[in-house]
């Protein structure tokens, strides 16, 4: 896949110009996204996320359009755990709810920032180190048992600032920066008493950007499990988030209830990581295995059967969440 640097300026300065358009009509007018608003969101950032990889198609090779949307799906699923912790960091905080949509946007710019540097050391990992897809599928595979036991426990019991991912590092900011303890509309610094003082809305967007990356850990390996082009990994994740935002308004009723989900993720990063350590065995150059030389046994997996385990899995999860919660609510097993 051939990506000059223009088409990567071009679309860093399209996902830019979104960005800015959204940050000045929410610094504009403050206020709680309602249902409708963020259904409305929702549906054109995702309409543009596929209408993108009708764009892939029609410039490079149809594979590629496959693995975007293998990609965005799979960020697309992985983002709602992130949700269920922002709620949490807002929680903690006790952030007003028409500052919550400012938030969650500032801090996704900071997570795509630290995203982007991220997926550029990984695609330099994986040119470096021939051992590479070995390290990311055995993670995967880690991460996937150890959100299925995350998975068991209630989230309403992480009710303090260190049992949330990000938690010793933003209590490690907290001690750095001098802070108010009230929020002072949308503003990030005051000055009080001739000191300059963060607010807790700087607090929490640093939050939410570094817990975002935290999770990226588990992410953004799995979307190089499904490509080895960094360009698509960085707008697989960059749409991802854009929507993030709408989504944490639309599904906030519902987050409760999505209490089974993480099994499914946990079977997709499982499914994904698989595909990796196979893609390993394929591409193998280390000298202890095999002598160094491929192992072609077992067939690759196929991004497009990939794509169809990531849809029915998170169909057959969802449902299955719905429909426990309707009777038990707490969703508690």
């Amino acid at each position: 896949m051939d990506v000059s640097i223009l088409v990567w300026l071009m679309t860093i300065g399209g996902f830019s110009a979104v960005i800015i358009g959204d940050l000045i009509y929410q610094v504009r007018k403050p206020h709680e996204p309602g249902f409708r608003e963020s259904a409305i969101q929702s549906v054109i950032y995702i309409s543009l996320a596929l209408v993108f990889s009708l764009v892939i198609a029609a410039v490079w090779p149809g594979q590629y359009a496959g693995e975007y949307l293998g990609g965005f799906i799979t960020e697309k699923a992985l983002s709602v755990d992130n949700l269920f912790v922002f709620l949490v960091i807002f929680t903690q905080f006790k952030v007003p709810r028409k500052l919550q949509s400012e938030a969650l946007l500032i801090g996704i710019v900071i997570a795509l920032v630290l995203r982007g540097a991220f997926i550029a050391a990984g695609a330099a990992f994986i040119e470096n180190f021939s051992w590479a897809f070995y390290a990311f599928g055995a993670f995967l595979l880690f991460t996937a048992i150890k959100l299925i036991k995350d998975t068991r426990q209630d989230l309403s019991d992480d009710d303090n600032i260190d049992e949330f991912a990000g938690g010793r590092l933003l209590a490690f900011v907290q001690r750095k920066l001098p802070s108010t303890k009230e929020y002072h509309g949308t503003k990030l610094v005051i000055i009080e008493n001739g000191k300059r003082l963060v607010t807790p809305l700087m607090l929490v967007m640093i939050a939410i950007g570094f817990t975002d990356l935290l999770f990226a850990l588990d992410s953004i390996p799995a979307v190089y499990g499904l490509t080895n082009e960094p360009y698509i990994v960085f707008v697989a994740n960059a749409f991802a988030l854009l929507g993030l935002r709408q989504l944490y308004f639309l599904l906030s009723g519902l987050m409760q209830r999505l209490r089974y989900l993480g099994f499914g993720l946990s079977l997709i990063l499982a499914w994904i990581g698989i595909k990796l350590l196979i893609h390993a065995l394929h591409k193998n150059e280390i000298p202890f295995i095999n002598g160094g030389e491929a192992i072609e046994v077992i067939p690759e997996i196929s991004t497009g059967l990939s794509l169809i385990v990531i849809l029915v899995t998170l169909i057959v999860t969802t449902a299955w969440s719905l429909i426990a919660t309707r009777a038990n609510p707490s969703g508690k097993i």
